[in-house]
């Protein structure tokens, strides 16, 4: 794979979608992510995907087998059949060969891989939706940060969005439960912009002591997707 980031296929000879990898992203040698558009039927996945919990809803079935399989179209050697899952409900591999992380939000599946960083990432579709439970998961800090696009009511959804996926990001990333979005997770500083379109957002994860956290995040009409490394 060439590093960098591009859309379109790679490593893919489905006969059903040549474009179903979205998106793909080498962060550096060992970490890797991508992002899946579901467009093909569960008997694709499941000629590669192996299943050790009953999922019973058809397509958070679906999802659950396009984000797994996104994690072998990132590094051809990732165990999939070793996959286990903690009773915090954090999907693992004994030994750590690699650390991972999955994601999906609609017809949208996403993953990160590294063989030697601990990750975190989440995807969300972007949708009205948002404002009306954002007092679940943002400070009242936060909240004022955002109140300066309320004009621009699609960047306000957007940011918004970025902020409950990065949110969703760190949980993940710290794999133990317990934490509250509001108390624990607390933007530190101003979101920048890079030229490549990331984002860079200063966290403080307070759970135990302040760590603080660099979180990365991009919109991609119509989903938001977010990504802690460390």
């Amino acid at each position: 794979m060439n590093s960098g980031s591009h859309f379109g296929c790679c490593n893919v000879t489905s006969k059903f979608a040549t474009l179903a990898l979205f998106y793909q992203h080498n962060i550096n040698h060992t970490t890797r992510l991508g992002i899946w558009r579901i467009e093909e039927p569960e008997a694709f996945f499941l000629e590669k995907v192996p299943i050790k919990k009953e999922v019973t809803h058809p397509y958070k079935r679906l999802q659950h087998l396009a984000g797994r399989y996104l994690l072998p179209t990132l590094f051809d050697d990732f165990p999939l059949e070793e996959i286990m899952v903690a009773d915090t409900r954090k999907p693992y591999l004994p030994g750590e060969k690699y650390h991972f992380s999955v994601s999906h939000s609609g017809n949208f599946a996403a993953a990160i891989a590294s063989r030697d960083k601990r990750v975190g990432l989440d995807i969300e579709l972007v949708s009205p939706r948002i404002e009306k439970i954002a007092h679940k998961f943002l400070s009242l800090e936060e909240k004022a940060f955002l109140q300066q696009w309320r004009l621009f009511d699609l960047l306000q959804q957007e940011l918004t969005t970025v902020m409950w996926s990065s949110k969703e990001a760190l949980f993940k990333w710290y794999g133990d439960g317990q934490v509250d979005f509001r108390q624990h997770m607390q933007l530190n500083g101003p979101l920048n912009y890079a030229s490549n379109e990331w984002m860079t957002l200063p966290f403080l994860f307070k759970k135990e002591e302040a760590v603080p956290v660099t979180l990365h995040a991009r919109i991609f009409e119509p989903l938001v997707l977010a990504y802690v490394i460390t």
